[in-house]
């Protein structure tokens, strides 16, 4: 595994959470919830705030977006989303909810002039870094960089970590194509190495018959057992894939380069710790931050 590669990942798990409160926050639930949308279920807005971005998309372009979602629960959401807001009004309400957000788990450290230098700069060099990456085959990654960058520096930080976190997730889907792992097995095969319980990934809208049926076709193939548990075969493959996905997303680690990276990694720090400390995220998340590690 390249110097990058592993860089890269570690800055995934610098950066995601700090992105990933935008679906979870009682801010965000809080906007979503003024532009009309049903906030008794977190799936609504996470569809409309993670979607918008690409327009007024309709199911199928959503489907490709995400992947491991069943087709039949995001044409549930998508394009009903946007008979609530446009795209353009979702859009404006994520960024007040991050806004929001930020100020509630960090109050004046968001605009006092020490920290508020500290977020300036960390802003300055995860836009660099997410300005740098190739948009080839990153429909996300390239919706998110086409958005215009907002001035405020925690804003501008986050919209970063934003388009940092999705060419990193395009990159993994192109990786799951690679393994030929559908939407379904790549849950499948996930839940199978213990990323996280099977029952964490209900979620995504599979049915107790697609999934069975995808365990089914991974044991064909010799990647899971009669148990569902991975098979070293298994195992080996979702190895590949973490591989492939390090490498697709080294990229802008590579051209930023270690040390400044580590120096984002310290700057943003105070918005990491503030999202573990408030609880805002799953104890138990589906990205498999905490159990998949680097492979060698």
């Amino acid at each position: 595994m390249s110097a990058a590669s592993r860089l890269a990942r570690r800055m995934w798990h610098q950066l995601e959470p700090i992105h990933a409160v935008l679906y979870f926050s009682p801010q965000a639930f809080e906007e979503a919830g003024a532009l009309g949308h049903d906030v008794e279920s977190r799936w609504p807005s996470y569809f409309a705030y993670r979607t918008a971005p690409l327009g007024r998309a309709g199911s199928r372009l959503a489907t490709a977006a995400y992947y491991s979602f069943s087709p039949r629960m995001i044409a549930e959401h998508v394009p009903a989303v946007w008979e609530v807001a446009s795209p353009e009004r979702v859009l404006e309400a994520r960024m007040t909810a991050v806004d929001r957000t930020y100020r509630a788990l960090l109050g004046d450290k968001v605009t006092a002039d020490a920290p508020a230098e500290m977020t300036a700069e960390a802003a300055e060099l995860a836009r660099r870094a997410a300005e740098s990456v190739s948009v080839a085959g990153r429909p996300l990654a390239a919706a998110n960089l086409d958005l215009p960058w907002p001035g405020e520096p925690h804003l501008a930080l986050w919209q970063a970590a934003t388009v940092l976190r999705e060419h990193r997730g395009d990159g993994h889907l192109a990786a799951l194509q690679a393994a030929e792992l559908d939407g379904c097995e790549a849950l499948v095969s996930f839940a199978a190495i213990g990323a996280a319980p099977a029952a964490n990934f209900a979620g995504r809208g599979w049915s107790e018959q697609e999934w069975d049926a995808a365990q089914e076709r991974l044991a064909a193939r010799g990647l899971v057992g009669p148990d569902g548990q991975a098979t070293e075969r298994g195992r080996e493959l979702r190895d590949q894939v973490e591989r492939m996905t390090d490498r697709l997303a080294a990229e802008p680690w590579r051209l930023l380069g270690e040390e400044r990276a580590e120096r984002l990694a310290r700057l943003a720090s105070p918005f990491l710790g503030a999202v573990f400390e408030a609880g805002l995220l799953p104890m138990t998340s589906t990205l498999g931050i905490a159990t998949v590690k680097a492979p060698d």
